[in-house]
């Protein structure tokens, strides 16, 4: 009998423990249905709104034939017509620059003066990143004379003997050294790409 009495007490205990457990993933399984979810997160999160609108007004530029037809052109007046690389931080790729654009000295988030296009290994070359460019106040040359900001990044002199005001922006390809660095480590110049790039095949 008090075997019994002993059994049917243990059977309730484990009754109880196991039933508020059971409560516990049935709230949880309703919290989580009644939260609500917000797709554009990542989009509300600082910059990343503006990051994007950026990609959707140059996501025609992946055609090259667009970008030129957009009056983009390698290189700029001669000179920044090959690919562009560090000896040890990376590389960028190649640049066309859109020349009316660069000498207008006014920064536009969603028209960026360069196109940075990465080398493929079929001969092609894939969109990777975009520059804004803004020349520094040179004798005789018209520009600005202190740094213009775009997306909240203040633009900077990469090269002093160019002087002009840059900043990229790695949309279209991860850069792990981040997004608005000028240097990618992932990208690499082939040997002798120092020489124009073919177009897209």
């Amino acid at each position: 009998m008090e075997s019994s009495t002993s059994s049917t007490t243990q059977s309730d205990s484990r009754v109880t423990r196991r039933f508020p457990a059971g409560l516990l993933a049935i709230a949880a399984v309703v919290l989580t249905l009644l939260v609500p979810v917000n797709p554009t997160a990542a989009d509300n999160q600082p910059g990343q709104r503006d990051l994007a609108q950026v990609r959707r007004a140059t996501a025609h530029y992946h055609d090259l034939d667009v970008a030129i037809a957009d009056g983009y052109q390698l290189g700029y007046r001669g000179i920044i017509t090959g690919c562009i690389e560090h000896p040890t931080a990376g590389a960028m790729g190649y640049h066309y620059f859109n020349w009316d654009l660069i000498e207008d000295l006014e920064v536009d988030p969603l028209r960026p003066e360069g196109l940075v296009y990465e080398p493929t290994n079929n001969g092609g070359l894939k969109l990777v990143a975009v520059e804004w460019v803004v020349p520094q106040e040179r004798p005789g040359r018209p520009g600005v004379t202190t740094a213009p900001s775009v997306l909240g990044q203040e633009l900077h002199i990469l090269n002093p003997a160019l002087g002009w005001y840059i900043q990229h922006a790695w949309i279209w390809d991860h850069n792990p050294a981040g997004i608005y660095t000028d240097w990618n480590p992932e990208i690499d110049c082939p040997e002798g790409s120092g020489t124009p790039p073919p177009t897209n095949p």
